[in-house]
């Protein structure tokens, strides 16, 4: 008996949601890159993979296979913010297009995050494990090598010191009500984050700009991503609900399939 093939081809969330499906075979890069499918539907997500393997792979083979971590981070900054170019986008951080992996790719100017995920990537093929981490306001990475651990800021590539540290910290400081000279450990905000609370971590930079710019159907997209990430979290859950609710007040039942 033959059974009938399906050869429906799943939608952008059915994607995205099979590749955060568990942490074990969850691709950061892959995943991060699947996002954007949102406002670019027919956007080719395994060659922006192979781009990214691209750029790794011509690294490697500039190195030694002996060559020291320290040499090796040395030649990534050069690589990544020399030769590659790639910078913050200061002068549109808001920009949607921050946020899309393919256009930091093209463009070579995104936010601390994007750009990190990009650089861990590229860390990887050299042989350096670049752990991302979710500081506030400002996405960190950071490395531990035979002299200790550096903490390196996605924007330059630059190691930063505690004073450094603290600088990025003070506007959190200030919402949190907390006095200039008051007592906080830094280790607090330098946790290794994983690959899932990185992409939590971008799915709610859009949201944000969705809530401010009003954007309904964007934001639903967004939404059903956060809750595919997070299927336990009650709170994103119900701000999926919410914002389905306000579609079907604007527009009515209809516009919802």
């Amino acid at each position: 008996m033959n059974l009938p093939l399906d050869w429906a081809v799943p939608s952008a969330l059915d994607y995205f949601a099979t590749l955060v499906a568990d942490d074990e075979g969850l691709n950061l890069a892959e995943a991060a890159t699947a996002i954007a499918l949102v406002d670019v539907p027919h956007l080719d997500v395994q060659q922006v993979m192979a781009e990214l393997d691209r750029l790794g792979e011509r690294l490697r083979r500039r190195l030694p296979a002996d060559a020291p971590p320290s040499h090796r981070l040395r030649m990534l900054n050069q690589y990544f913010h020399g030769e590659l170019g790639f910078a913050g986008n200061v002068n549109d951080y808001y920009a949607i297009g921050n946020s899309y992996l393919h256009e930091v790719l093209a463009t070579r100017r995104g936010i601390p995050i994007t750009l990190a995920i990009i650089y861990m990537e590229l860390a990887g093929h050299v042989g350096l494990r670049v752990k991302g981490v979710s500081f506030p306001g400002h996405f960190l990475m950071k490395l531990r090598l035979p002299q200790g651990e550096v903490v390196l800021d996605p924007f330059s590539g630059r190691s930063l010191g505690r004073s450094e540290l603290d600088e990025f910290l003070s506007p959190w400081r200030e919402r949190a009500g907390l006095a200039p000279g008051e007592p906080m450990s830094l280790d607090t905000f330098l946790g290794t984050a994983s690959p899932r609370q990185i992409l939590a971590r971008m799915l709610r930079n859009l949201k944000q700009i969705h809530l401010e710019q009003g954007d309904l159907p964007r934001l639903l997209a967004i939404q059903q991503r956060l809750v595919a990430l997070l299927p336990e979290d009650q709170a994103e859950k119900a701000e999926l609900a919410q914002c389905i609710q306000q579609i079907r007040d604007r527009d009515g039942p209809a516009t919802l399939h």
